[in-house]
Parts: structure tokens; C-alpha cells; sequence
């Protein structure tokens, strides 16, 4: 654990956190002092694993089986949390899948599922949280917010993706929803924002990076020159949930080496 925790005595949910992005971000918020509840569908036995290296870590966690498409689901989940560690402070609406094919190929049940888990579910996980500032409101020795809401989007939120149309619209979809609810929940000192991750090196997105050709070829989109890592999500989703960054609400943060510059029109397109 951090020696400085800015997140001490704090609980956190991370949805979707026994892999890829969620982990990270959930081994990073322990690690700066939250309890963290791991969120999982399938697989409890790498979501324990999670739990366990925040422990080993010197920090607190859980895990709690939900699809988040499902609200009675949802509901029950955050009941368990608050038996645990009685409230909640962050949440991190991480959960999301790919369905991929061409659009003219695509099922609507294809399209019903990556619009329910990526964009229904960070509705009715957020909407159970911000139930919760509410009724908890500001307790100060805790966090200047009453709440904070971190929604997992993506630099698609704002490029075109031909043969993922699903997932951008999902990804878009976020965007107004983080936006709107940050308009909406401000008032009540609850901050809502989102990290727009680009390239990151998950098994999502694996066929990308798996060969040095194809990394390569990726690389062509990423002025930076790196992919991404996990953990480089984690460190900023740890500082948009703490006080450091308490004047910040409604806002993307992209998280992409410069994927959004569009490197393409850099030699005059």
C-alpha cells in the first residue's frame, strides 16, 4: 500500500475487475487505502486472485458475482457492499465486452448485448451509487464529494469504428450519459467523469498486439509510440477518485499516447 493513501477509508466498486483495465483499477485504488469490491461474472477464481493481491497488498477487498445488464442483479450487489464495508465512495463502471462484425452482418441480439452490459449497466450501477451519496451526502473526514463516478468509455466515444459499431455506439452513448449525470449530480457534490483509454494491452483487444506486425501497425495510430498499460489506467483512475482532483466533473479524460490527434492527417493527411 502508498505510505500517503489518498483513498483511506474509502469503498470503492469496480465492475468487470477480475481481468484487463478493472483489475488494475481495482489493485490501484487499494493500493492508495479504499476497500475495493471486485465486481466479476464469470471466472470467481481470477477475481479472488484480485482480492488476494490487494490483501498481500496491505489493503481490504471482496469479491461480488452480478451481470451489471441485470438491475435486480445490480441492486443485490450493492446491498452486499454495503453489508461489507457499509457504503459506498467510487465507483468505477468498468464492465464492457466487443461483439464484432460487419454491420450489415450484425444480430440484434449481438447488438443487445454490448448495448446492455456497456452502456445499461453503467446506468443502473451508477444510478444505485448516486442513491447512495444522496442519502449519505459529504462526510468530510472522508472526501470533499459526497460520491464519485468514474465511467470507463474510450477513444471511440469520439473515432468511428467500422465493424464495431455496437461498441461505438455504446461508447457514445457514454459519453452523455457521464455528461449529463455530471450536469444533474453536481449540485449534489457528487462528481461524475470518464477515462477515454486508447490502445491498452488487454486480452480485448489481443489480436492487436499479439505479433510484432501487428503492434507495429498499431503503433502506426499512436503518436506516442507505446501501447498502453493496465496500469496506467489504474494510476488515474485512483487520482479522479481522490480529493486531488476535486474540481473536475464532467469531463473525458483520454488516456491514449495521442491516438485522438488523428496521427493520420499529421503529413497533411
Amino acid at each position: 500500500m502508498n505510505p500517503n493513501p489518498k483513498l483511506k477509508g474509502q469503498s470503492a466498486l469496480v465492475t468487470g475487475a477480475n481481468s484487463g483495465i478493472g483489475k488494475a483499477v481495482a489493485i490501484a485504488l487499494g493500493n492508495d487505502g479504499a476497500n475495493v469490491v471486485i465486481n466479476y461474472v464469470t471466472h470467481p477464481e481470477t477475481a479472488d486472485e484480485v482480492v488476494n493481491e490487494i490483501k498481500s497488498n496491505g489493503g481490504n477487498a471482496i469479491a461480488l458475482q452480478a451481470d451489471v445488464s441485470k438491475e435486480d442483479q445490480v441492486q443485490n450487489m450493492f446491498q452486499e457492499m454495503y453489508k461489507a464495508f457499509g457504503t459506498i465512495d467510487i465507483l468505477v463502471n468498468n464492465a464492457g465486452l466487443q461483439k464484432d462484425s460487419p454491420f450489415t452482418e450484425m444480430s440484434l441480439a449481438d447488438w443487445q448485448l454490448v448495448i446492455g452490459i456497456n452502456l445499461t449497466g453503467q446506468f443502473l450501477c451508477a444510478r444505485e451509487a448516486a442513491r447512495e451519496f444522496i442519502k449519505r451526502g459529504v462526510v468530510a473526514e472522508r472526501s470533499k464529494a459526497a460520491g464519485k463516478i468514474i465511467c470507463m468509455s474510450s477513444v471511440h466515444q469520439v473515432i468511428p469504428w467500422g465493424g464495431h459499431v455496437n461498441y461505438a455506439s455504446s461508447k457514445g452513448g457514454i459519453n452523455m450519459l457521464m455528461q449529463s449525470m455530471a450536469q444533474e449530480l453536481a449540485p449534489k457534490k457528487i462528481r461524475v467523469n470518464s477515462i477515454g483509454p486508447g490502445a491498452i494491452q488487454t486480452p480485448i483487444n489481443k489480436q492487436a498486439w499479439e505479433t510484432p506486425e501487428a503492434l507495429n501497425s498499431l503503433l502506426t495510430l499512436i503518436p506516442y509510440g507505446r501501447i498502453g498499460q493496465p496500469e496506467d489506467i489504474g494510476l488515474l483512475a485512483a487520482w479522479l477518485a481522490c480529493d486531488e482532483s476535486d474540481y473536475i466533473t464532467g469531463a473525458t479524460i483520454f488516456m491514449d499516447g495521442g491516438m485522438t490527434l488523428y496521427p493520420g492527417f499529421s503529413t497533411n493527411g
